[in-house]
């Protein structure tokens, strides 16, 4: 058996330690599937079986990469089982190119599917670590260089952690590729839009620090009028972003795209009978995906993703179009 590498880390005065997972007992791998439950909520929505999840394991005759975040018990060790793992990513390898198949190493990248983090401990920068531990098991023992995934463009969380701390890159808007997604993370009657984005392990992130663009950053134009509105959301009243105006027709060479501080709170507390509060997330993504569309069809590129904080923080998407 090969002998990968593992990490202890204390954050915050707690001690946590990843690994990959490299048992030969199906029944081991459920704890993955519970914990991706417990933080999607959607049933209907599963991981193959403990069997198959065993061999999809590269280390054993596939080509899937299990990693888990656990948190040390009381007496200070740690027991990698359900009760003690708090986060996990789970992936594969596969092809970039059909047409040359697995005839060339580069042809290779690595889909990261799920990353995932115990509600309790999402304050504790997890998710950062899990995917710098992907990458160093990814380059050290796979080979592959390339990792692509798809996030919610309206997610901050996903966005600020991709763009400004990985330095990956934005590589398409697709329209719902899921179908109708529910859940804790997604509403049925929200589309499940997506960016496709890719990682380039090799490749150093530039550096991510607003100073590196000319001007001051919030006076770009902005491709969003948005502003928030008192509601009587799903726990009591609220104030929420909603969208008030959307614009195309913007020709700066640099330009803002705003989306909520927080969708998943909003995507819940809009989960109500009130059909004005509904569509609040719906509209949100079709003024988005409008946007998004018009100006990737124009040739901007998405280049960083900006947080403002303050009473009311702001998120921007940072867009800038290609030199011709």
């Amino acid at each position: 058996m090969i002998k990968l590498q593992e990490k202890t880390i204390i954050i915050k005065g707690k001690k946590f330690f990843i690994r990959v997972e490299d048992s030969d007992q199906a029944s081991d791998y459920q704890k993955y599937e519970n914990l991706r439950q417990a933080i999607w909520q959607f049933e209907e929505d599963h991981l193959a079986g403990c069997r198959n999840l065993l061999c999809e394991n590269f280390l054993h005759e596939g080509s899937s990469l299990f990693i888990g975040a656990f948190e040390e018990n009381e007496a200070g060790t740690f027991i990698f089982d359900e009760a003690h793992l708090v986060g996990f990513s789970y992936g594969f390898v596969g092809i970039r190119d059909k047409s040359q198949g697995f005839d060339c190493p580069d042809n290779l990248w690595f889909y990261s599917q799920f990353l995932g983090v115990r509600a309790d401990r999402l304050h504790y920068g997890l998710g950062i670590l899990i995917k710098e531990f992907q990458k160093e098991i990814l380059l050290n023992y796979f080979h592959v260089k390339q990792v692509v995934c798809t996030y919610d463009p309206l997610t901050a969380v996903n966005a600020y952690r991709n763009l400004h701390r990985l330095g990956m890159e934005v590589l398409e808007y697709r329209i719902a590729p899921y179908g109708e997604y529910g859940g804790r993370l997604n509403r049925a009657d929200v589309p499940c839009d997506r960016f496709f984005a890719v990682w380039y392990l090799e490749k150093a992130p530039k550096v991510r620090q607003t100073e590196e663009y000319s001007g001051d950053y919030l006076s770009l134009p902005r491709a969003l009028r948005v502003r928030y509105q008192k509601v009587t959301g799903r726990t009591g009243p609220l104030e929420i972003e909603v969208v008030e105006e959307v614009n195309t027709d913007l020709q700066a060479d640099q330009l803002l795209v705003q989306i909520p501080a927080d969708f998943y709170l909003l995507l819940n507390e809009t989960d109500v009978p009130d059909e004005e509060v509904r569509k609040i997330p719906i509209n949100w993504r079709l003024s988005t995906r409008q946007v998004f569309l018009m100006y990737f069809q124009r040739g901007y590129q998405v280049v960083d993703f900006l947080k403002v904080s303050g009473k009311k923080p702001e998120c921007f998407y940072l867009l800038k179009k290609e030199s011709s």
